[in-house]
């Protein structure tokens, strides 16, 4: 009975009694016109457009008891016809399971389905069991594994182990090609985003040249965007050009020197930047790894820009209608940095001498070029919420074969595609959210293409980039592991790592770590040349990077030499190098395949709540100790207290959401995929210049804006204007996390 006055009611609501013309969707030239026989005169065609009018019937007399007559004729034949209708109805409902069941296939089509949980591992999923579509997460994480095999990666190899790729030349462009005919191939949304960069390269008449006791030494490396002349100075080594390192040395004259530092624990940038602070004239880079390797004569290339993206178009992109002011980065050095072979810094230390501080003369002849580079790209689109997506990147070019820098990174990216790609077409997947596959320019200059599309869409991908997977040298080695993450994603980092083989071959990837402080362990801080590092610090996207490594190695021994090639990273790997490949794929794939899968996004704010207190502990500390020795007034350390408890309450309160919603209902998912979406974004300091200071997140950012900065700075009227910034900071970001603004009642 309850089917039969369901069946009428809704009848009775879909009969309506219209005086204007009744029109198709599908059919905008055709009109149907209803009108009663009495009520010619009553309905009319205006304004020359067919717009109806609709002029009421004068009141009283027969035509309202004709009216009245036909509704209940109406209402009692409606209801006749509901009853026989509703009975029909259950028969047909009752018989349904046996006519399923006689079906030899099931029926795939697009249709949303009903959502439930997933019992295994509490994923909301799409219920499309009875239609063929893979819905389980188990499910689905073995399809893609299934598709990344050592024997794929072994062919694919082949294609991108190329001789030559620098950024711009042909070999750059061969291969930005041949990822545009896969992309084709796959038939995916695909397309090519082209900047015009400045690129500083050797100059092919005028080699770089260091002179020592007489003898000229030209160097077939160099280190991009150092200053360019000639300069005479003391030699001085500072070890790795850390900054205890130079206060090692505090007691020798530093102004003027020319430094000579060894490969390894910060950025070569850093190294020149700190160099330049102490007054040195010149910095000079070799790798006492290549030594023991056999690589004492091998070339040794990078950058020395403290900073990403072309440095000639800080804070925008370098497409070719920009106009480009008389401006440059801060990040450029204005001392000159040369790279030197291990076999040549062995004779510059000569013993003793090298502490003695013997004069070296150092030679840059570097020029600038302007390059065009292309970024290219393909997506395989959502299903539900296409507009938001996941990145996948992995830079092209290189110095040389570049074979563990670029060419795993730009295999794995196209393995990658081409997997979620079958996923969709051969598999019914149907994935949530989209996934984009990015090939980038100009990556060994200093993330240039990656940078130059933030700057050049942020408005674009706000709100709408939920993380950026960087593929970047993944294979080092074997045995080892270490990644750099916003804390937003060390959930994610920690459950995928349990579902991934170890490369050992005992248990999980999870397992080979120490798990009682895996963080410790695996966790490492993004460097600033990271090709993940702008998309956190200056775009406010979460982003990770990962690596398997040597474990008694911190770096890869080739990396930015010219013996970065198959056959080294073969033996570094131990021979095992497709079968790393595979499980780094399926590391990064099973990471992006969460993201995009899951009603909630994998985004765990909790993670902030367990990094934040250390730094603002030892902030606090710091003013407080200045205002207690008079140095520092006006000032109450309350400020940093306050933000930081609203910033705690407000991730409390989020997570407390997260838990009280139902994750399968799609508004109430994507109003809090929303907020977690901002909270990266919403760490960036609005009160500084990209051009200046372009990574511009208070914690993991770079700058006299950051909490870490700050917690060094002795200067009172800087002191109270920065920290004033960073605690307002941190409240807008409390703020961002809460209700609506009409529900912003101090909740926080």
């Amino acid at each position: 009975m309850d089917r039969v006055k369901s069946t009428v009611n809704n009848m009775i609501k879909s009969v309506q009694y219209r005086r204007f013309p009744l029109q198709r969707d599908d059919e905008p030239d055709r009109h149907v016109e209803l009108k009663m026989a009495d009520d010619e005169d009553h309905t009319e065609v205006a304004h020359g457009d067919d717009s109806p009018v609709y002029r009421p019937p004068p009141s009283g007399g027969s035509g309202n008891k004709r009216f009245v007559f036909l509704m209940v004729l109406g209402f009692v034949v409606v209801f006749t016809t509901g009853y026989f209708l509703g009975s029909v109805t259950l028969k047909k409902s009752e018989a349904a399971p046996a006519a399923c069941a006689e079906q030899s296939a099931p029926v795939i089509d697009q249709t949303p389905a009903l959502a439930k949980k997933d019992e295994d591992d509490d994923v909301a999923v799409v219920d499309d069991t009875a239609r063929g579509i893979p819905n389980s997460w188990n499910e689905i994480s073995q399809i893609l594994d299934s598709k990344l095999t050592s024997q794929d990666f072994d062919a694919r190899f082949k294609n991108f182990d190329v001789p030559a790729r620098l950024a711009g030349s042909q070999g750059d462009v061969h291969l930005a090609k041949l990822i545009v005919n896969e992309f084709n191939a796959l038939d995916l949304e695909k397309w090519t985003d082209v900047h015009y960069v400045q690129l500083q390269k050797k100059d092919d008449t005028r080699p770089n040249v260091v002179t020592f006791q007489g003898q000229e030494y030209k160097q077939e490396g160099y280190l991009a965007y150092s200053a360019t002349g000639k300069v005479t100075g003391k030699l001085l080594f500072a070890n790795y050009g850390l900054r205890d390192d130079l206060d090692a040395i505090r007691n020798m004259e530093l102004k003027g020197s020319v430094m000579l530092m060894k490969v390894g624990k910060i950025s070569l940038a850093e190294k020149v930047a700190n160099a330049e602070a102490r007054g040195a004239s010149a910095v000079l880079i070799f790798s006492d790894l290549l030594d023991r390797n056999g690589g004492a004569t091998s070339a040794l290339y990078g950058h020395v820009h403290l900073g990403s993206g072309d440095p000639y178009t800080p804070g925008f992109p370098s497409f070719n209608h920009t106009q480009f002011p008389p401006t440059k980065s801060s990040g450029l050095p204005g001392i000159l940095a040369q790279s030197i072979t291990y076999s040549v810094a062995e004779i510059l230390l000569g013993g003793s001498n090298a502490r003695g501080g013997q004069n070296v003369t150092v030679e840059v002849n570097n020029v600038l070029v302007n390059t065009e580079i292309h970024n290219v790209f393909g997506v395989v689109r959502g299903f539900v919420d296409p507009d938001e997506y996941v990145v996948l990147g992995a830079q092209r070019d290189a110095w040389g074969n570049g074979f563990a820098r670029a060419a795993v990174g730009t295999s794995v990216l196209m393995e990658l595609a081409e997997a979620f790609h079958d996923m969709v077409e051969k598999d019914s997947f149907r994935p949530r959210r989209s996934i984009v596959f990015a090939s980038w320019g100009a990556g060994d200059y200093g993330s240039v293409g990656a940078t130059e599309f933030l700057e050049g869409y942020l408005t674009s991908i706000d709100r709408k980039l939920i993380a950026y997977i960087n593929l970047d040298g993944l294979v080092m080695g074997r045995g080892g592991f270490i990644a750099s993450s916003s804390p937003l994603l060390h959930t994610l980092l920690e459950s995928t790592m349990k579902e991934v083989d170890s490369p050992l071959g005992r248990g999980s990837l999870y397992d080979m770590v120490e798990k009682s402080d895996w963080e410790d362990n695996v966790l490492k801080p993004m460097a600033i040349d990271d090709a993940a590092y702008p998309f956190m610090a200056l775009a406010g996207i979460p982003s990770i990077s990962f690596h398997f490594t040597n474990p008694e190695l911190e770096e890869y021994t080739y990396y930015g030499t010219s013996m970065d090639n198959m056959d080294h990273l073969k033996y570094s790997t131990s021979q095992m190098l497709e079968a790393t490949t595979a499980l780094a794929a399926k590391l990064a794939g099973r990471m992006a395949l969460r993201l995009i899968h899951n009603h909630l996004v994998s985004l765990d704010v909790s993670r902030y709540r367990k990094v934040l207190p250390e730094v603002i502990n030892s902030l606090y500390r710091h003013v407080r100790g200045l205002i207690q020795n008079g140095q520092l007034k006006d000032v109450d350390p309350k400020w940093l207290s306050n933000a930081h408890g609203s910033f705690m309450r407000a991730t409390s309160n989020l997570n407390k959401a997260i838990m009280n919603t139902d994750a399968t209902q799609a508004s109430g998912a994507r109003f809090l995929n929303q907020k977690l979406m901002s909270i990266e974004r919403n760490l960036l300091s609005p009160y500084v210049s990209p051009v200046d200071t372009p990574f511009r997140h208070i914690l993991m950012g770079r700058g006299k804006h950051t909490l870490a900065a700050l917690s060094e700075n002795t200067d009172p009227q800087e002191l109270h204007t920065q920290l004033a910034f960073a605690t307002w900071t941190l409240k807008m970001c409390a703020n961002a996390m809460i209700n609506d603004i009409w529900q912003n009642d101090n909740q926080v």
